[in-house]
């Protein structure tokens, strides 16, 4: 069966779509459609967080909300959601908590950016921990931009609200939210347009292989944090678009004793805790991963599948090893991740070719993991460079070394030359690190571009191998980082 509207659930009843154009922007129709113009456009690239929106989906038995931006996320990937915007926040007259606290507070002056923001607090009002910390609270306002109030009491306000469990009209109806939802899941292809311009959202694997098979053209989008900007910034004319968002099956977590299998479509939300607890370094850098709304859309799949050469995920996960499982049709073939990059924006994947899966091994007692993001702030920034590090330990001395970078080369890329020279090397000896830290100007020859100039990234790249072997050797991170440090990040698992 193959449905030609989107269904989703909204202000307490379903809604159906049809007809419209594959580009259209979830932003889009709510203001030129819906007329609800408290969702701002700011950047339209998924950064500033004015057209913050929240989208309750059904998991473990209740509904969790999630922040999106409304900019870049196209209006066919809510189906089967219930969305929720600031204007339905109030109910009976009076403010949501969540708004009655940023009033209380006095966390806004110009406004433009206050919908946004009270929409992330309301989501963390529903998700987080009650009460929630301070850095949490940082962590959730990561991505809304406040160029006027000053966070402090922006921050006030989520403590003052989000001090008790969710207690507003959406809790009052969750259960039959919940079913009502249900109600929406029936499990067919969706599929918007014509032949030569569409929309479609598989509702299997199945069916996937199927319909990239006749349109290999199609665009694929499983988050849309990148293809969203190909539309809102290069106004790409793309006329076929294939979402992944409700192929059953591609969102699993499969975790044995020696690895863990990642669905294509596992969001960087829920990836983070299962790659956390294969090392530290993996839960910061998901945790600097973007934005709440960034993490709640990406995906793993799809971080790969771009081949970006300033994504953080590939070069970590081709120091660890990783592998990636591709599917043709019915085929299917495996490959080390580090082969799948080709040239810049070219991998190797053929003609409706898609990924399905990400291997990544577990480390071992005698392996040793780091990664580094460099970036020119913290929060929310693309990575100047990126290294990440796997040594296999002999007692106090490397018996093998995988290394990679991202950000320094046209793809995520293996430093060969620098394996082979930390290869045998002795923790107990900075003073023959020299050799190895020389070598990652054999492997890189690096990108000179608006984040950083080459001779910056090729110091930092060199000074990140031995910062990898200064703390390897000493076991400890305290003089080594300011944010981040491990001591404190295994403390508080």
């Amino acid at each position: 069966m193959v449905r030609e509207t989107i269904r989703f659930w909204r202000q307490g009843r379903a809604l159906e779509v049809s007809g419209f154009h594959p580009r259209t922007t979830l932003l889009d129709y709510l203001r030129l459609q819906e007329r609800r113009v408290g969702t701002k456009e700011g950047c339209a690239e998924g950064d500033c967080g004015a057209c913050t929106v929240a989208l309750g989906r059904v998991r473990g038995g209740r509904v969790h909300y999630e922040p999106f931006n409304a900019c870049i996320l196209l209006l066919g990937q809510i189906d089967g959601a219930e969305l929720v915007t600031v204007e339905d926040l109030a109910a009976n007259g009076e403010l949501h908590p969540v708004q009655a606290a940023m009033v209380n507070t006095h966390g806004s002056q110009c406004g433009f950016c206050t919908p946004g923001i009270v929409m992330s607090l309301f989501t963390l009002y529903h998700e987080g921990d009650q009460p929630p910390s301070r850095a949490a609270v940082n962590d959730a306002l990561a991505g809304n931009l406040c160029r006027c109030t000053g966070y402090r009491p922006i921050v006030d306000a989520a403590l003052q609200a989000c001090s008790r469990p969710a207690e507003d009209a959406f809790s009052e109806i969750g259960a039959q939210t919940v079913q009502s939802l249900m109600d929406l899941a029936d499990g067919q292809d969706v599929f918007i347009g014509n032949e030569s311009r569409f929309f479609a959202a598989p509702a299997s694997e199945a069916s996937l292989a199927a319909l990239y098979a006749k349109h290999p053209d199609a665009t694929l989008v499983a988050g849309c944090t990148d293809v969203g900007l190909w539309i809102t910034k290069g106004m790409a004319e793309i006329e076929k678009i294939i979402w992944l968002g409700r192929v059953a099956g591609l969102d699993f977590i499969e975790e044995s004793s020696d690895a863990l299998g990642v669905g294509a479509t596992v969001t960087h939300t829920q990836a983070y805790s299962p790659l956390a607890r294969i090392d530290p370094d993996l839960g910061e850098l998901m945790r600097r991963f973007g934005s709440a709304q960034v993490r709640a859309s990406g995906t793993v799949g799809g971080n790969i599948a771009n081949g970006s050469p300033i994504g953080d995920l590939a070069p970590a996960l081709i120091a660890l090893g990783s592998e990636l499982e591709l599917r043709q049709g019915d085929a299917t073939r495996t490959m080390p991740l580090e082969k799948f990059f080709i040239a810049y924006r070219q991998q190797d994947r053929q003609p409706g070719e898609f990924v399905r899966r990400i291997t990544v091994p577990k480390l071992k007692g005698n392996e040793i993991f780091r990664a580094y993001k460099i970036s020119k702030r913290f929060d929310e920034d693309i990575s100047a460079a990126m290294g990440a590090f796997k040594f296999t330990l002999d007692g106090r001395r490397i018996a093998e070394a995988r290394v990679a970078y991202g950000g320094m080369a046209a793809t995520p890329k293996r430093a060969t030359a620098t394996d082979h020279a930390l290869t045998g090397l002795s923790l107990d000896e900075p003073s023959t690190w020299g050799d190895a830290m020389a070598a990652i100007a054999l492997d890189y020859q690096p990108l000179d571009d608006h984040r950083s100039s080459a001779a910056y990234r090729a110091t930092v790249a060199r000074n990140l191998v031995f910062k990898a072997l200064s703390e390897t050797a000493s076991g400890e991170t305290r003089a080594t980082r300011i944010v981040g440090q491990r001591e404190s990040l295994e403390a508080a698992e």
